[in-house]
Order: C-alpha cells, then structure tokens, then sequence
C-alpha cells in the first residue's frame, strides 16, 4: 500500500499498526509453555548425552 504527504511525495514505508498492550497468559497457557519448555530440555539434554556417548 502506497501513501503519499500533502505534497504528493510518494511514501512508500509501511504502515505501523495499532499499539496495544499483551495480556499475561491464562493458567493454562502456563501449563502448556512449562510442559514445552520441559520437552525442549529433554530433547536438548538426550542429544547432548547420545552425541558424548558416540564420541
């Protein structure tokens, strides 16, 4: 999308969206980030122990 001023220079920089403010997760959102965040660890500690067991 294209804007131009008042004196018709073309403006061609996006437009910035509407600011507003996050919300904190609910509980479960909390739930699912831990339960992730745990699954990710696991992931990253069990292919650091498989790659020293190899070497």
């Amino acid at each position: 999308m294209y804007t131009s001023n008042e004196a018709g220079v073309l403006n061609n920089y996006a437009t910035e969206p509407e600011m507003y403010y996050a919300v904190y997760p609910s509980p479960e959102q909390q739930r699912s980030y831990a339960l992730l965040g745990a699954i990710a660890t696991l992931l990253v500690t069990s292919l650091m122990l498989t790659a020293l067991a190899v070497s």
